[in-house]
């Protein structure tokens, strides 16, 4: 019998919605997802502080994270992929 495992398909993105929460409470949500993730788990933020356009690229590079960053109105959406 074929072994019908689940281990191939991919995982949908999780959803941060950081919108009107204020520094420092989008990254450490942030992180306490990240901590629960496995490597190269994707994960969307969407944030309107405008301290996390600095906050979130600076703790994505001090631990090894991929982000991409774009601008929706008044609203920052982050795109990271878990190192």
């Amino acid at each position: 019998m074929a072994s019908t495992g689940c281990s191939s398909l991919p995982t949908e993105p999780r959803l941060i919605d950081a919108r009107g929460l204020k520094c420092p409470l989008p990254v450490l949500k942030l992180e306490k997802m990240l901590d629960d993730l496995g490597t190269g788990s994707q994960l969307t933020v969407l944030a309107t502080d405008p301290m996390a356009e600095i906050d979130i690229p600076l703790y994505c590079r001090q631990h090894g994270h991929q982000y991409t960053l774009a601008r929706e109105d008044d609203v920052l959406r982050f795109e990271i992929v878990s190192a």
